[in-house]
């Protein structure tokens, strides 16, 4: 199955790295966190590819605090004063971003070794059990990640049960750079995001509750642009996250697989497009990448590197009932899918 080692926990246990491939892309993940390590797409011109940001140890993943291509959880995005409440209950979290709780906390998902339930040449599902209490989260929840490299996509499917009333908000942290993992700024790569309205936020990034329109501020990414078009502006949403890292509300969101998020490189063509369940959509732009351990091959990653798509519902939702509930009642699935497919194009066409 294309099985390697990619060093040891801690307390002794084994992570390992599997490749995927399907026809001309190849994917490798790892059982540390979750991790997609590395993503292999052909370009315009049939020449290979590595599209993600990446590590070539096990080391350098537990030394960056960054969830580096990683599944995140209990709770993806930021939850405000590192409390919440639920069914009358008040649970405090632990602190990992100023005075707020960030991706799970101090030992998330990202940080955690996957369970290995089967592997194919082109498939691979990775289970978790995070305990009662974990980070201070109630109720066991079993998750499991089922990653598939098929038809030009790697598709990741996410299955959660919890036995008692929990927060369930998972997602994949893949850095991508479609010029290359190792090729510098993504500034002059193309985005576009199908979403009218984003929610603003304080300056911990903490959402104010409101939904706010793109129409005429430099969140409107309706039609394709350079990333780096207008992420150096003075307005003070981008001020504060020095660039992009907010979350937009998808358009039209109804839990089925809708189109969320295009990106295309004019160095290689290569396409992604990407496809999701969830309501939300944090377009992070790597703004504080610097200082990292040195990337695959010895590469340099810094500020800006890489961009990163996470579909989720939405930062800070236990404290504001408007939007998206992320509870997970008991027994109940928790059932999200997230599909990024690639293919090869001139330039990017505006698509409504």
């Amino acid at each position: 199955m294309n099985q390697t080692p990619f060093g040891r926990m801690p307390d002794g246990q084994p992570v390992d790295a599997y490749t995927l491939t399907s026809g001309p892309l190849s994917c490798r993940i790892l059982t540390y966190g979750g991790a997609v390590q590395s993503l292999t797409i052909p370009d315009r011109r049939g020449c290979p590819v590595d599209v993600v940001l990446g590590f070539d140890t096990l080391a350098a993943y537990q030394t960056l605090d960054g969830c580096l291509g990683a599944l995140v959880g209990r709770y993806a995005n930021r939850i405000g004063g590192s409390t919440f409440m639920l069914n009358g209950t008040e649970y405090p979290l632990p602190t990992n971003d100023g005075p707020n709780h960030l991706h799970g906390g101090l030992l998330g998902f990202d940080r955690q070794l996957w369970t290995v339930e089967s592997a194919s040449e082109n498939a691979l599902t990775l289970s978790l059990t995070s305990p009662d209490g974990q980070e201070g989260y109630p109720g066991t929840l079993t998750v499991q990640a089922a990653y598939t490299l098929q038809d030009g996509a790697l598709t990741l499917d996410l299955r959660a049960r919890a036995d008692r009333d929990t927060l369930c908000n998972l997602t994949g942290h893949t850095y991508f750079n479609l010029s290359g993992h190792q090729s510098g700024p993504v500034l002059g790569q193309y985005i576009q995001l199908f979403a009218d309205h984003y929610t603003p936020s304080g300056p911990d990034s903490i959402p104010t509750g409101a939904l706010a329109p793109v129409a005429d501020t430099p969140m409107d990414l309706r039609t394709p642009q350079p990333i780096g078009l207008h992420i150096n502006s003075p307005f003070p949403q981008l001020l504060q996250a020095k660039g992009f890292d907010h979350n937009w509300a998808l358009r039209a969101w109804d839990s089925t697989l809708r189109p969320a998020a295009r990106a295309w490189s004019p160095d290689t063509g290569i396409l992604l497009e990407l496809s999701t369940t969830l309501p939300g959509l944090q377009l992070y732009t790597g703004n504080f990448l610097s200082g990292c351990p040195a990337g695959k091959g010895g590469a340099p990653y810094d500020d800006r590197w890489g961009f990163a798509l996470e579909p989720q519902y939405f930062p800070d939702s236990p404290h504001h009932p408007a939007f998206p509930s992320p509870v997970l009642r008991a027994g109940a699935e928790y059932h999200q899918q997230i599909v990024y497919r690639f293919t090869t194009a001139q330039q990017l066409e505006p698509e409504t």
